[in-house]
């Protein structure tokens, strides 16, 4: 089943009021059954698209995951790369920063997990966290050292400048940006912190630190809507995925990724007639 994701891309200009945004759309699937039958051939497509991306050599592709908690990236990224191989994708899931990495500018810790050409790098938080956490907790800011000419309301205007001027740069490399901002509604994020209190084996998600943050909705739906007005471009595109129903999420993210796969136009190489001849010369050695 093909999806129209693109109706959920931030287009470069836009200002973003999340207030008139969906979290919940008409469901892509009829039952549970279609949504694993949908799911199940996104995944597969992704594996075949994977296998030759990496052959291909050419491009790599670089998943931004962002969203408030429980917003379900963890399961995105769980249900939706459940097919492609290891080899050619990895994960980085960044929390606080380290001592060492506070002695760095803000790109500094994120950039040295850029994906190879050929793979597939996924950023579970990035360094968008220094354009929305920072911006809630000046408090986080202040720690991080920097002179007094950097700090200010200008922090974020330049901030968001050197992001757009490093996508730029990692475009014109071959690096494929996407980024995913699972757009969950309050209401939605409480019956979820509810469910991981009431349910045993979920009680290690839930902590006092969430609550808190869920005290500071307003002010980080702004930082939101700053951020994804500021940086969603024509060559590294925000999309803001209607996170309230978790199948329907996982189906425009799968969608999203196939698509900008298949643009790439990866293919095995092609190999040439002095190849092929070295090939059977090979094989002739093999079946002796």
């Amino acid at each position: 089943m093909k999806i129209n994701a693109e109706k959920f891309c931030v287009r470069e200009g836009t200002k973003v009021r999340l207030k008139g945004w969906p979290t919940r759309v008409e469901d892509f699937y009829r039952s549970k059954d279609h949504y694993e039958k949908i799911l199940a051939a996104h995944v597969e497509e992704l594996q075949g698209l994977q296998n030759r991306f990496y052959a291909h050599h050419r491009y790599a592709l670089l998943l931004i995951f962002q969203a408030m908690d429980a917003a379900g990236k963890d399961g995105a990224i769980k249900h939706v790369l459940s097919g492609v191989n290891p080899q050619g994708c990895q994960v980085f899931s960044f929390k606080h920063p380290s001592t060492r990495e506070l002695e760095h500018d803000f790109l500094w810790r994120t950039t040295q997990c850029l994906p190879e050409r050929g793979n597939i790098g996924i950023f579970n938080r990035s360094y968008y966290e220094e354009v929305l956490i920072t911006r809630v907790h000046p408090e986080i800011l202040a720690a991080e050292g920097l002179p007094g000419e950097c700090l200010g309301e200008k922090t974020w205007k330049h901030r968001y400048h050197s992001i757009n001027e490093l996508e730029k740069h990692l475009h014109r490399n071959g690096t494929r940006i996407i980024k995913f901002f699972l757009h969950l509604s309050k209401d939605e994020q409480r019956e979820r912190f509810l469910a991981r209190i009431d349910d045993p084996d979920k009680n290690w998600k839930f902590s006092r630190d969430d609550i808190a943050e869920r005290n500071h909705w307003k002010q980080y739906m702004r930082a939101y809507e700053a951020c994804l007005s500021a940086t969603s471009t024509a060559h590294a595109p925000w999309y803001a995925v209607p996170a309230d129903d978790k199948k329907n999420a996982r189906l425009i993210i799968s969608q999203v990724i196939l698509d900008a796969l298949n643009g790439m136009k990866p293919s095995f190489p092609k190999v040439d007639a002095k190849r092929k001849k070295e090939l059977q010369a090979m094989r002739r050695l093999l079946v002796k």
